[in-house]
């Protein structure tokens, strides 16, 4: 088996929330001894599907990164945050009770097909050498540039504000996080992500992931 992860295997993980990708990387690195990579990161606040390749495979890691993606979660009116999630405090507080369904769907709408999208200043985006969100940490200014990104589909259901739970299937390069934000910005009270959990890549579901402990089993009895 060690020698079919050195030619080249996909692994799917099941990503718990409060760890990075990184970490699974490495620790899925561990098992298998060799080589491994990860097709897309996923924030520590975020879980679900983490895309890896192993050996040869990770020369294709560009491939399963660039197809579609689709995430469910929930977004939270009346309130910031510089990281455009629980990253940090929400601040700003302001009023949601007035928002509607039809507002709501409105919204949804300005945010499908093919828009420019502002990444937040939070992000691994390289800027003069330095992540973005190592020069937002340090209280720097940081000034992107706005993307280019394709939303196919964003449904928002709106049964218990100040949450609103969604789907969205987007394009890379899509923060789900600045959508969050975006719509609370046309909604006029502000909103932040507070939860997210990418559920496909291209053909690849969650629901046929492993979890770390699943992974651990398999891969230790696998050597």
């Amino acid at each position: 088996m060690a020698n079919s992860f050195e030619t080249g295997q996909v692994i799917l993980i099941n990503k718990p929330l409060h760890c990075t990708s990184a970490d699974i990387v490495k620790a899925i690195r561990n098992l298998v001894q060799v080589k491994v990579g990860h097709a897309g990161t996923l924030d520590p606040l975020a879980s679900g599907l983490l895309i890896l390749c192993t050996g040869k495979f990770t020369k294709k890691i560009s491939e399963y990164m660039n197809q579609e993606k689709e995430y469910t979660g929930t977004i939270t009116l009346g309130a910031t945050t510089a990281s455009y999630d629980l990253e940090n405090e929400p601040g700003n507080f302001r009023d949601y009770s007035q928002i509607t369904d039809l507002q709501i769907q409105s919204a949804a709408k300005q945010f499908t097909g093919t828009i420019l999208q502002m990444p937040p200043a939070y992000s691994a985006i390289k800027k003069n050498g330095q992540r973005a969100y190592a020069m937002a940490r340090q209280g720097k200014a940081v000034i992107l540039e706005h993307r280019k990104i394709h939303i196919e589909t964003f449904e928002m259901q709106s049964k218990r504000l100040p949450f609103i739970d969604f789907r969205v299937v987007c394009s890379t390069g899509t923060y789900i996080r600045s959508l969050a934000h975006d719509v609370g910005e046309v909604l006029g009270c502000g909103a932040y992500l507070s939860k997210l959990c990418r559920t496909r890549i291209g053909e690849y579901r969650l629901e046929n992931a492993l979890t770390m402990e699943r992974a651990a089993e398999k891969f230790k009895t696998d050597n």
